[in-house]
């Protein structure tokens, strides 16, 4: 099961949005919500809640492609995340996420029996390629025991 198809299957909102998983790696996570008109906001374009849902889990899916082989041991938590909206967002939508540390350096701190905490940042873009928000969601790894 892929990251996209792992969120999607446990994630509501995923599927409530109808987001498309177009990649998903442990160096990038790429997804689109299609324009939907029942989540406009009042100017005809994507609601501010709904893209935030996307990017958040557009780094939801680079956690899981990531360190999906450390969830025995951890599970990742969103600690926060802050979104800035820098442009009008009409149309389909895409973010694309970025893990902000390098893979191997969490697990070190995780193996060191330390609660790693690691940025993703996110990108969101209109169809004509324009940034129209950006968000970064500091993710943990809880160790289990």
């Amino acid at each position: 099961m892929t990251a996209g198809e792992m969120l999607a299957a446990t994630v509501p909102m995923v599927r409530t949005l109808n987001l498309e998983f177009l990649e998903s790696t442990a160096e990038r996570a790429v997804i689109r919500m299609p324009d939907q008109a029942e989540y406009h906001n009042h100017l005809g374009g994507p609601h501010a809640g709904a893209m935030f849902t996307l990017a958040e889990s557009a780094s939801g899916a680079i956690v899981i492609a990531a360190f999906g082989d450390q969830l025995g041991r951890a599970v990742p938590l969103a600690v926060s995340a802050e979104i800035g909206y820098k442009k009008l967002a009409m149309g389909e939508v895409t973010a694309t996420a970025v893990l902000g540390r390098p893979a191997a350096e969490v697990v070190a701190e995780l193996d060191a029996g330390e609660r790693p905490e690691f940025p993703v940042t996110v990108e969101i873009r209109r169809a004509d390629g324009a940034v129209t928000g950006e968000m970064t969601v500091v993710w943990t790894l809880r160790p289990n025991s």
